[in-house]
């Protein structure tokens, strides 16, 4: 991988105009004034955009790692915790309020200086990852939390000035460089004006009834207090009103995408994400930009999401030679939009095979670390992230899989003999993952024949991680075409249906059948398919992969 980012920063400045713009059609015009969006190939338009090309890198890698890595972290009480611990009777209210106090006296902003994130080394988390069959790993730069993660220009509250006191993406972008990993940012701050209007409310029973939560505190009820000087509301950003239905908890989901009564952000909020957002480009050149919208940031009622495109792909361009390596991934796109960005499904997948590159994201257990999850025995086992990674491969996609890390910066031992289950299996079948191409159909079986339909951003995985040895997925490289099956059959005999005496998807001879890690098994081929018989023995307790010549 050719790095130049040392340059990068110096180069892209170079090329900046910052002219003022005509006046603006959308509802919340981004400001430009702190952070000029980069000019060049890429207009901020749907027209200019459609003009991308996904990197031959990102089709080749197949699988990486996410880490939601931030102070969501300290508890464990899971995914949303700050935004759940501000829900009376929640879970996490339960246990903050047990353990931590009041939301009135103790918030959120009370836990960041306990993320300390002490024994956190991301050299070493690095090339394990890299071991066990990661090719690119997507860092939390900041979560619906507000708190970014990283020496930020236009965020006092960050993991520099609070609790770490160290430039986390800066620590993930050096060791993934050093071990040639392609490294990637996610940022989700562009909700947190609607994620965190829990904060702005009270008990509703107790002796706390009516008491304010800490979501309208300001910059001087910090005095005498460890956060004196910090303003709450540059975390919180609550002053406004509440969304329609804001006391409903489920009202965020259906207004994710600024509709159905959400209350707007203002210009200052929408501008001072985008400026944050550009000062992770320009200092860091990730190579892949993670949103977790409904198509880009604060789309459609500000041109800031269209902005950020813009100036990414005009400034990995002048990174690179010219060419664009960048990739930009986001959810619920049309078919237009994906040509623009890269379509992410989240724990879920299509059932069809994809003519753009796409990936879904999904974790071992919950995006953050959950310690239920841990005394449940709930994590997902290596089999099932098979199961997930080769059906998305097949249909053009990648898999990147989230592994939650405790406070500290560890996972956990249960988490270790998992990754390290999957990397066994990965180490044997890796080249039926890595620079394979899409077959002419991305599998046969049952589940490949049933009607699976995508619920909002994706949420349908449970009907893939059940697939049995009759579950077949196919991937292709040169001459090989690699068969999947996604659980090893009972009676040893696999059978390729697809493959079939006959077949027109291939009509060429089939002279060897090799299985991946053993050698070449016994086959005939007749009408209803082509019958492997495979060794007595299985070699993983996850799945076969045949290479068929």
């Amino acid at each position: 991988m050719k790095i130049k980012h040392l340059f990068c920063f110096v180069l892209a400045a170079s090329l900046c105009a910052c002219r003022p713009s005509p006046k603006s059609p959308y509802q919340i015009p981004v400001s430009e004034a702190d952070e000029p969006m980069m000019k060049g190939e890429f207009q901020p338009t749907w027209e200019s955009l459609q003009n991308y090309q996904v990197p031959e890198w990102f089709r080749n890698m197949k699988f990486g790692i996410f880490s939601h890595f931030g102070p969501q972290n300290v508890e464990g009480s899971g995914d949303w915790m700050a935004r759940g611990l501000y829900i009376e009777g929640s879970n996490e209210y339960n246990y903050h309020v047990e353990h931590y106090g009041h939301p009135s006296e103790v918030g959120f902003k009370d836990i960041l200086p306990l993320f300390k994130a002490e024994r956190w080394n991301p050299d070493s988390l690095l090339a394990f990852y890299k071991k066990i069959g990661a090719q690119y790993i997507v860092a939390l730069g900041n979560h619906h939390d507000n708190f970014d993660l990283w020496d930020s220009k236009y965020q006092p509250w960050n993991s520099v000035n609070i609790g770490p006191k160290r430039d986390l993406l800066d620590g993930w972008a050096k060791a993934a460089r050093k071990l040639g990993m392609y490294f990637g940012v996610s940022l989700h701050a562009d909700h947190a004006w609607t994620w965190y209007e829990t904060s702005q409310r009270h008990d509703t029973i107790g002796p706390k009834k009516g008491v304010p939560y800490d979501g309208k505190m300001t910059k001087a009820d910090g005095k005498g207090k460890w956060w004196e000087g910090y303003d709450p509301q540059d975390l919180y950003a609550q002053n406004h009103p509440l969304s329609k239905d804001s006391w409903d908890n489920g009202a965020i989901h259906r207004q994710w995408a600024w509709g159905g009564g959400a209350c707007p952000p203002s210009q200052e909020f929408v501008t001072n994400f985008y400026n944050r957002t550009l000062d992770v480009i320009n200092r860091y050149q990730p190579d892949l930009l993670y949103f977790d919208v409904t198509v880009l940031p604060f789309y459609p009622l500000s041109d800031a999401g269209l902005k950020i495109a813009a100036h990414y792909y005009n400034s990995n361009m002048a990174c690179h030679d010219g060419k664009l390596e960048g990739v930009i991934t986001t959810k619920i796109l049309d078919e237009e939009q994906r040509k623009a960005l890269v379509w992410d499904v989240e724990r879920g997948a299509p059932n069809e095979m994809l003519e753009q590159p796409w990936q879904t994201c999904t974790c071992l257990g919950g995006w953050h670390y959950n310690r239920s999850i841990y005394e449940g025995n709930s994590y997902k086992q290596a089999a099932t992230v098979v199961k997930l990674l080769m059906d998305v491969v097949s249909k053009n996609g990648n898999l990147l899989l989230n592994v939650p890390l405790r406070a500290d910066g560890t996972f956990d031992e249960k988490e270790e003999k998992i990754l390290n289950e999957l990397g066994e299996w990965m180490a044997i079948n890796k080249e039926a993952v890595y620079d394979t191409r899409p077959w002419k159909v991305f599998g046969e079986g049952p589940i490949a024949e049933a009607d699976i339909q995508i619920n909002a951003q994706g949420f349908n995985e449970g009907s893939y991680t059940g697939a049995t040895a009759q579950d077949i997925r196919f991937t292709q490289k040169g001459e090989n075409l690699y068969v999947t099956a996604l659980a090893w059959p009972a009676d040893r005999k696999l059978v390729v249906k697809s493959l079939a005496e006959g077949s027109e998807l291939y009509p060429d001879e089939v002279n060897t059948v090799e299985l991946l890690g053993y050698g070449k098994v016994d086959f005939r081929r007749t009408a209803d398919g082509l019958v492997v018989t495979l060794p007595q023995k299985q070699l993983n307790g996850i799945a076969p992969v045949l290479c068929i010549r």
